[in-house]
């Protein structure tokens, strides 16, 4: 049987290119939001926790004095170091390895971020626990996900567990502020955007099982004028369109 890991692997490994593709541009407004949460200087070390193809990362290098990306898929590290180069960056290293057990010792870090990712995770309040782990006094947290309505929350992880088989469960509204409470950050501040969605692009650079594809467009259909899944999909010149909704809590390690 195929575990959490490998499927995260597998999935990222095909889509690293076309994910890199699709995301790294035109979300440059979020990825201002976050750069100004984190209140990032050119002190900081930061820490990206599955950094993916390292679009955050190499947005907070050109502030910060070093970033360290990690993440399992060593295809997506592939892609980030690509990003870097093409940045000009040199203040970034990249390293494969596991979220739920980080490889660096106590209060590595000043900052320590992750954005898009925690939906992936298992065990949540883990991960976090690490990430606070390796963040030093004084440091902060930066964490930016999916967050729903509990009432929209499984019918979406429905249909994100058909377009990526990795997709574990996206925190409600309710759960998020409770995982932040667990590990007493200080100083704590919210904000919420939306990603706004193609589906058909979104299919392209996702790997659903053969035939949930198809699945997942009448899914899309069904849902329009309803949002049983919280993302107000919608038609835009006969296509379907929609929305995810996306909080990011920042907080100091006291």
């Amino acid at each position: 049987m195929t575990t959490h890991q490998e499927a995260i692997v597998d999935q990222f490994t095909r889509q690293a290119i076309p994910f890199t593709q699709l995301y790294a541009h035109n979300h440059q407004e979020s990825l201002d939001l976050l750069i100004r949460m984190a209140r990032v200087s050119g002190s900081d070390t930061v820490l990206d926790v599955a950094c993916g193809s390292g679009i955050v990362a190499c947005a907070f290098a050109k502030l910060a004095n070093h970033v360290t990306g990690l993440d399992i898929t060593p295809a997506m590290l592939e892609q980030a170091d690509r990003l870097a180069q093409k940045n000009s960056l040199t203040n970034l290293s990249w390293l494969q390895g596991d979220i739920a057990k980080l490889p660096f010792p106590d209060a590595s870090f000043s900052l320590v971020v992750s954005r898009y990712a925690f939906h992936h995770f298992e065990q949540t309040q883990e991960v976090l626990e690490e990430m606070r782990r390796v963040c030093r006094q004084g440091g902060r947290i930066l964490i930016a996900d999916v967050a729903l309505p509990p009432e929209k929350i499984e019918a979406y992880d429905r249909l994100e567990k058909l377009r990526d088989p990795s997709h574990t469960h996206a925190l409600t509204l309710e759960e998020f502020p409770q995982l932040i409470d667990r590990v007493n950050l200080q100083n704590v501040e919210w904000a919420f955007y939306k990603v706004e969605l193609e589906l058909e692009s979104q299919l392209a650079a996702s790997f659903p099982q053969l035939g949930d594809d198809e699945k997942i467009r009448q899914i899309f259909q069904a849902d329009i004028g309803i949002d049983r899944l919280g993302v107000g999909a919608h038609y835009k010149n006969e296509r379907i369109h929609y929305a995810v909704p996306i909080a990011v809590v920042v907080g100091d390690v006291g």
